[in-house]
């Protein structure tokens, strides 16, 4: 049986090996508290821009408030370089083709996974036609997120786009409860289910 990776320590290789460059980083954010800490952490060794594409979200209305919650964070955090940001299409359409038939899977199943797919592939696309140097998703700070099956498709969408996968565990190291305290700090809105129609009937 191989050993489990430890993304963390993937990642902390990464930057040790950057030996003081700051390479540019599309960052795919789910969500404003997701992004808080991975932008704390990330933003003292790479140029970020954020990059918001999550066709998932319903209603209209919670997608426009996590929009806004997103760009107000950024104006407010302290980061050492800037941060940019990148909204993606609101393609809702999109995401109920990728889910059709798999609408019965319960939460955290096949349905998910291709819904990572989605998203990271619109992301690696979007960072080769910026010529970003890296591309990686806050996904994986959720304890809720399998950040093995993250890291698989990321790692494959690299080769296929030619753009370099930041491997990560982002809830290692705290990094979700650190998200919590700068959710309050900032007064960041929480919602409570993960953004799909699904997730939400999920939680009623």
């Amino acid at each position: 049986m191989a050993n489990k990776r430890n993304y963390q320590k993937e990642l902390e290789r990464v930057i040790e090996g950057l030996e003081g460059k700051v390479p540019t980083l599309l960052l795919h954010s789910c969500c404003a508290p997701c992004s808080s800490y991975v932008l704390e952490y990330l933003s003292r060794y790479f140029r970020i821009t954020v990059f918001y594409y999550n066709p998932n979200i319903y209603p209209p209305e919670e997608y426009g408030k996590r929009v806004q919650e997103q760009q107000d964070l950024i104006r407010q955090m302290e980061v050492v370089h800037p941060v940019k940001f990148l909204e993606g299409a609101y393609d809702t359409e999109r995401f109920y083709q990728m889910a059709r038939g798999m609408e019965q899977l319960p939460e955290g199943g096949q349905r998910c996974f291709a819904c990572y797919e989605l998203r990271l592939r619109e992301a690696a696309g979007i960072a080769r036609q910026m010529g970003a140097d890296y591309f990686t998703t806050t996904l994986s700070i959720s304890p809720m997120k399998n950040a093995e099956k993250l890291n698989e498709i990321g790692e494959r969408l690299a080769q296929e786009y030619g753009v370099r996968y930041l491997n990560s565990d982002f809830k290692k190291k705290n990094g979700y409860r650190r998200s919590v305290e700068l959710s309050e700090i900032y007064g960041l809105y929480r919602q409570n289910y993960c953004g799909c129609v699904f997730s939400m009937r999920e939680r009623v």
